[in-house]
């Protein structure tokens, strides 16, 4: 028996990170979102990702929702005039995501967020810096059908006194202040550059999870 490739979608991934890693472990990943691709690969599917989540019978799902309105940083600014309406369309859509995406293997990938109050709690949260990435950001994953995301090398950061004078010594990697903020100044595609997913967690990604989708492949064919 003839056992064909897992197929795999990225939804609201337009880099194509984990598209590209997933593919270069025998995966058929495809990636999906409003915007083109990055990197103007034919395995791109611009469009509204749900409707490409039932275009054909996918083996497993990556889901990266727009954190905009749900991270847990910026939530503050819906009782400041910003409302409430949008983090509620944004939880809906990830309801709905989650709902398509059914029992095959998937993950859903988010900063610290409401998330976890309004749907479930993570599974895991990650650093980059423990995937050899000389970065902090605390992301999230709830999984299904998939096992938990084992780090592969940890970056060491540099230690800086924070506050001067104050004696205390933190570890900072190279996206961060010495205050902790993120170094990555206004501009219109901010978002953007922040939203991408890190190479060494997408490579964490395919390693770790190829095999789960192969097996959840072969055991649909039986």
């Amino acid at each position: 028996m003839i056992i064909k490739s897992p197929s795999f979608l990225v939804c609201c991934e337009h880099s194509g990170a984990v598209r590209e890693a997933m593919r270069a472990k025998g995966i058929d990943a495809y990636s999906c979102d409003l915007l083109p691709a990055d990197d103007a690969s034919p395995y791109h599917i611009q469009g509204d990702c749900r409707e490409a989540m039932t275009c054909r019978k996918w083996g497993g799902f990556g889901l990266h929702c727009d954190c905009t309105y749900l991270t847990v940083a910026g939530i503050h600014w819906n009782n400041r005039g910003r409302g409430w309406e949008r983090t509620f369309a944004a939880l809906d859509f990830v309801r709905e995501c989650i709902k398509l995406a059914g029992n095959v293997p998937w993950y859903l990938e988010n900063p610290v967020s409401i998330i976890s109050t309004h749907i479930r709690k993570p599974d895991q949260t990650i650093q980059p810096y423990e995937y050899g990435e000389d970065a902090s950001k605390r992301t999230c994953l709830w999984l299904n059908q998939l096992p938990r995301l084992r780090g592969t090398s940890r970056f060491a950061g540099r230690m800086v006194e924070y506050p001067k004078g104050s004696g205390r010594i933190r570890e900072r990697w190279g996206n961060q202040t010495d205050s902790g903020q993120n170094r990555l100044p206004p501009s219109d595609d901010r978002w953007k550059a922040r939203s991408r997913t890190y190479q060494g967690i997408a490579s964490a990604m395919a390693d770790q999870w190829c095999e789960a989708l192969k097996e959840s492949a072969r055991s649909d064919t039986r």
